[in-house]
């Protein structure tokens, strides 16, 4: 088996519990402007950055559909979410973290914002556990395109073959697989399909499993 020298981790629905609180978000939203189907644009941006995003609500909903005015909204609904409640962790997050810390270089990969990234990373006390931070105003095309995982291997100076991503969505699946990445996926709001357990090294019940895996 390769030996591997890294694991680069997404953030939302890996470590924090932020996919419940953005879905939330979107069905408000929706509900306010009138969207049916808000369900299918939902899983469709998930794991995507804005302009991505942006160009996906679009297609759902006309092109002369204000997505911009509407990620306004669903981002002030989960500011004032995280302000009321809180973001929790993903079951095993700082157990996981710990022991991956001990045995391999630590990074992340993460289709939101950087500055949004850190402030929760910081609030969650899991900062300290990355070596580098690769994030979505960062790059030209968010997952499912390669491009992400292929820049945070180049932060670490290391080939893709040599890293482990760990994932919870369909797209970002895609994207550590399609970069050359092994990818645990460690489902949360979508279980896949056979199509994606063939672009998974291993599929996780959570992030528990990482102790014997790694």
């Amino acid at each position: 088996m390769t030996k591997f020298e890294a694991v680069i981790f997404d953030m939302d629905g890996v470590l924090l519990d932020t996919e419940s609180m953005s879905d939330r978000t979107f069905v408000i939203a929706g509900k306010e402007y009138g969207l049916g189907n808000i369900d299918a644009a939902i899983n469709e941006c998930r794991g995507m950055n804005l302009p991505d995003t942006v160009a996906a609500l679009r297609r759902h909903f006309g092109e002369t559909f204000d997505a911009a005015a509407f990620l306004q909204r669903t981002s002030q609904l989960f500011h004032q979410l995280e302000e009321s409640e809180g973001i929790g962790l993903m079951p095993h997050v700082q157990e996981a973290l710990s022991y991956v810390k001990g045995k391999y270089r630590v990074a992340l990969a993460s289709s939101t914002r950087g500055a949004t990234v850190r402030r929760q990373l910081e609030a969650a006390g899991l900062l300290s556990f990355f070596e580098t931070f690769t994030t979505g105003d960062e790059v030209e095309h968010s997952k499912p395109h390669p491009e992400i995982y292929l820049r945070a291997c180049q932060s670490l100076g290391l080939a893709p073959a040599s890293c482990v991503a760990v994932e919870d969505s369909p797209n970002g699946v895609r994207s550590a697989a399609a970069a050359g990445l092994s990818v645990i996926m460690v489902p949360d709001r979508i279980a896949p399909d056979e199509a994606l357990r063939s672009k998974c090294w291993q599929v996780a019940a959570s992030l528990g499993d990482l102790l014997h895996i790694l």
